[in-house]
C-alpha cells in the first residue's frame, strides 16, 4: 500500500455511484461526461441519465476527488489521487474511527476473532512500527 499523501480530499466518504464513476477514471486516467456514460451504459442492465454522470463528476470535483479541465467545448476530468494513495487515505480513516471506539474490550473481541493469515499481517505491521520507532528514536 502506498505512504499516506500529503494531499487528501476536503471529503472522504463517497457514494456507490460516485465510487464506481472514480473507479473508471482511475482506469482511463482522463475522462469526459460521454467516456463514462457509454462505459457506464455498456452494461445492458444499467439506465443512467447522462446529467446524473455530469452531477456525479462535479461533486467529486467539490469533494476534492477531480479536477476539471477545459479543452475547446468539452471538459475533461483527471483523479487528483491514485487509486493506491485514496485507498491509504481511506485505510487510515478507518483505522482511526475503529481506534476512537478506545475501548478495549471491543478491540480484544475483534483481535480474538481474526484467522491465523490476519495475525501474522498483524505481526508483520507491529514489526514495521517497531521499526519506524527505532529509526525515529535513532535521529533523535
Amino acid at each position: 500500500m502506498a505512504p499516506l499523501p500529503r494531499y487528501r480530499p476536503k471529503q472522504i466518504s463517497l457514494g456507490p455511484l460516485e465510487a464506481e464513476i472514480l473507479e473508471i477514471i482511475w482506469e482511463i486516467r482522463v475522462a469526459t461526461v460521454k467516456d463514462i456514460h457509454d462505459r457506464i451504459l455498456a452494461d445492458p442492465d444499467r439506465e443512467l441519465a447522462y446529467a446524473s454522470v455530469t452531477t456525479v463528476l462535479r461533486r467529486l470535483t467539490q469533494k476534492g476527488w477531480l479536477t476539471c479541465n477545459k479543452n475547446n467545448r468539452a471538459f475533461y476530468w483527471e483523479p487528483l489521487l491514485s487509486k493506491s494513495e485514496a485507498q491509504a487515505i481511506q485505510a487510515y480513516e478507518q483505522l482511526h474511527k475503529f481506534l476512537a471506539i478506545s475501548n478495549p474490550d471491543i478491540v480484544a473481541a475483534f483481535a480474538d476473532s481474526l484467522d491465523t493469515a490476519s495475525l501474522q499481517q498483524i505481526a508483520a505491521i507491529a514489526s514495521k512500527i517497531e521499526a519506524v520507532r527505532r529509526q525515529r528514536e535513532e535521529q533523535k
